[in-house]
Parts: structure tokens; C-alpha cells; sequence
């Protein structure tokens, strides 16, 4: 599929979706929409790629930059700036490389809405390609804080309450 632009910035985020999976995953302009949110301002005249891919790939790009030999839901490999004559139309800000069978799995085994929980990972990527970590607190609440505030501002619940 070709770029789909978000359209809450003056300058809107561009998106690159690549599917190399089946699965059932959220419409371009959805994920567009969601990482937008959790960007901001920071959206304005940036691009990130995604690609949705199965287990096997994920596994491999865990464990080859992560060192965790297992698929997991969301990796973020933000960009290498880039000088100001590289750049064109858009700043690359990074990719997002999601495995829809995992984020499946996990919602299920969680009792979220699918479309909910692949928001969340779309917020939570996208933060990590501007720099949040939650691996060390502070970082962590003020990352976690963030999701909440820009799922909230979707209309999803809170990701990190228990479902009933």
C-alpha cells in the first residue's frame, strides 16, 4: 500500500504500510491517525513505516536487536538524522515492525478489543521513535502517562487497567 497521510497536522504524518501478513489489521488511515496522536507536533512533516509481519520475522528482529529470541508485539527502530539537503517532502522519524499474531494473542489473553490493544502498540511505537523509554523510571511513568492520555483522547480505555 502506498503512503497515507494523518490528517491532525498542517503538515500531516506520512505513513508507509507494508503487509507481509493476512492477519486482520487496522485500516492505513487508523494507524495513521493513532501514531499522529501520540506524535503531536512532532508529527508535522514526518514519515514512519510499518510493517506487519508473522512471528518468525519478529523473532528474528528481536533477537538480532534485542537479544530476546521470541516474536514480540511492537519493535521501534527510530531514524538516523538526517543532514538538512538529504532530507525531502518528509523526515524519516523511524519504523514500526508489528506482529499481528502476537498483538492477537496478547488481546485475547487480556480480553481487550483488538482494534484497542493495536492502537496501543501503534501509540507506544510511535513514542519510542521520539524517544521514550520505559525501560527506566522516570521514563516509564511519564511514557505510560502519555499513552493513556493520547488513547483517552481516541476514545480507548485505559490499556494498563484490568478488563472486568
Amino acid at each position: 500500500m502506498g503512503p497515507v497521510r494523518a490528517r491532525s497536522t498542517r503538515r500531516p504524518l506520512r505513513l508507509d504500510v507494508q503487509r507481509r501478513v493476512r492477519a486482520w489489521t487496522p485500516r492505513n488511515a487508523d494507524i495513521a491517525r493513532w501514531a499522529a496522536s501520540a506524535l503531536g507536533r512532532r508529527a508535522a512533516g514526518r514519515e514512519i513505516g510499518v510493517r506487519v509481519v508473522g512471528p518468525a520475522e519478529s523473532r528474528r528482529l528481536n533477537a538480532r536487536y534485542r537479544g530476546k529470541d521470541k516474536p514480540t508485539n511492537v519493535l521501534s527502530f527510530p531514524a538516523a538524522p538526517l543532514p538538512a539537503a538529504a532530507r525531502g517532502s518528509a523526515h524519516p522519524l523511524g519504523d514500526l515492525v508489528i506482529c499481528a499474531q502476537v498483538v492477537r494473542a496478547e488481546a485475547l489473553a487480556h480480553g481487550k478489543p483488538l482494534r484497542a490493544h493495536w492502537a496501543h502498540l501503534v501509540v507506544h511505537g510511535a513514542l519510542h521513535l521520539i524517544g521514550y523509554d520505559h525501560e527506566r523510571e522516570p521514563d516509564a511513568r511519564r511514557m505510560e502517562r502519555r499513552e493513556i492520555a493520547v488513547l483517552r483522547s481516541l476514545g480507548f480505555v485505559n490499556p494498563y487497567r484490568s478488563v472486568p
